[in-house]
């Protein structure tokens, strides 16, 4: 039963963000803004961590199956895929090195400031 309640509260912080979305039009995802919601909602102390543990951890060693639909899309347009799979690999490839350098520089910075 406590997992229903968590899921039904997250499945409304979700449906808020698509409201907000809606209403406001703003330029981001329901879903986005569904979590900005959620951190602010946890920021702000009016939930704690505790009330939606249970259900986060539970999402989260299941969270392999989220990437099923997103597999299968990419199947759908496998013909596109083979067209560009050149540019989408520099793409990645440089993409990732970008992050990787950006992040080594954040962990210098910190460390930095930690001595």
């Amino acid at each position: 039963m406590k997992l229903v309640r968590q899921a039904t509260f997250l499945l409304f912080i979700a449906f808020m963000g698509e409201v907000l979305n809606k209403v406001f039009l703003i330029p981001l995802p329901g879903s986005v803004l569904g979590l900005l919601v959620l951190l602010a909602l946890l920021l702000l102390k009016w939930i704690r961590l505790e009330q939606i543990e249970e259900l986060s951890t539970f999402l989260m060693s299941h969270l392999a199956i989220f990437f099923v639909p997103a597999g299968v899309g990419l199947i759908t347009v496998l013909g596109i895929l083979q067209e560009a799979w050149l540019i989408l690999l520099v793409i990645s490839v440089t993409t990732t090195q970008l992050v990787l350098i950006a992040t080594a520089f954040v962990v210098q910075q910190i460390r930095r400031r930690k001595k």
